[in-house]
């Protein structure tokens, strides 16, 4: 074998090395022992839910448009999932201002009513700083192993934050029917379109 094809060899088995590793980590080899939240005076911890088939977590704010605009798409899959085993958290966070009007002025939506949310609050934004989030509406998947939580899904809810009928991928609802059917999550992450979470 001449030094240019084991050099080829070598490359090629280096990237498919590189490949596998992110594969693996883009199912979910990261994972989340517990944390909490408050409901009014109650406090509602993660490991409550380590008989579920999976936990959504939701950050979404009232004043975001984008999160007014999924608010009854979300409504309707915690309440479609929420019969499967899967439990949904929404956490009120706090936004960027001056961020949200800028939205508001892309996405043209007045602040009507929509379906009723039961919310959460995230002290000191302690659970969006440890999952990452950075926007809101965005999505965690979360499912309970080896003691914890692993992350499997990251992101946007579906492919059309705007106008629900013109949807063609939806991102959450394919990853909670793959981990229902014992699959792997298969998509890990897609960039979620909304407000950006203020951090104090």
């Amino acid at each position: 074998m001449t030094f240019r094809r084991i050099s080829l060899f070598a490359a090629a088995t280096l990237l498919f090395g590189i490949f596998a590793v992110s594969s693996a980590r883009a199912q979910g080899s990261r994972s989340v022992a517990d944390f909490s939240l408050k409901q009014d005076n109650t406090e509602v911890s993660l490991k409550n839910y380590a008989g579920s088939k999976a936990v959504v977590v939701v950050f979404i704010n009232q004043t975001c448009p984008f999160s007014m605009l999924y608010q009854n798409r979300l409504a309707a899959l915690s309440a479609d999932y929420g019969g499967k085993g899967v439990q949904f958290l929404f956490i009120d966070t706090p936004i960027n201002v001056e961020a949200a009007i800028d939205a508001n002025e892309k996405v043209k939506v007045k602040a009507t009513g929509g379906a009723s949310l039961t919310l959460l609050t995230d002290e000191g934004q302690t659970v969006s700083t440890l999952l990452g989030a950075t926007k809101t509406p965005e999505v965690i998947v979360l499912q309970p192993a080896n003691g914890g939580f692993a992350v499997r899904y990251k992101g946007a809810i579906d492919d059309n934050p705007q106008v629900e009928n013109y949807v063609k991928e939806k991102y959450l609802a394919q990853v909670l029917d793959n981990l229902l059917a014992g699959r792997p999550a298969g998509v890990a992450d897609k960039r979620a379109a909304g407000c950006l979470i203020k951090r104090f």
